[in-house]
């Protein structure tokens, strides 16, 4: 696969807790993305944040929360995203999904 250029990067923020049909959505959102055929996606575990209930999700040791941030990133074409875009919209029932653009130096697999 070939990306190089303007594309665009979407990010969805979530919860760890967060779930779809049995499994960690964070998980279930990088399982569709590759079933996709998008371009690759990462998940990052945030160390502390709030969200649109303003409730403190924490990593410190004293008040460890078992729902810790989660962001996404996804990178692809425009079209390929804006394709997968009701995928995500059906499976985030809460949380934040943002969409730029980026410009891809490289992108190559061996």
């Amino acid at each position: 696969m070939k990306l190089q250029g303007e594309a665009k990067l979407v990010r969805i923020f979530l919860g760890e807790s967060d779930k779809w049909q049995g499994r960690p959505l964070y998980e279930a959102i990088v399982l569709e993305a590759k079933k996709a055929g998008l371009a690759g996606a990462t998940v990052f575990r945030g160390f502390m944040g709030f969200g649109a209930h303003s409730r403190i999700h924490t990593a410190k040791i004293l008040q460890l929360s078992e729902d810790l941030p989660i962001c996404i990133e996804i990178v692809d074409s425009e079209e390929k995203i804006q394709g997968f875009l009701p995928t995500l919209d059906q499976m985030v029932q809460e949380g934040l999904i943002t969409m730029e653009k980026v410009e891809v130096i490289r992108y190559r697999s061996r």
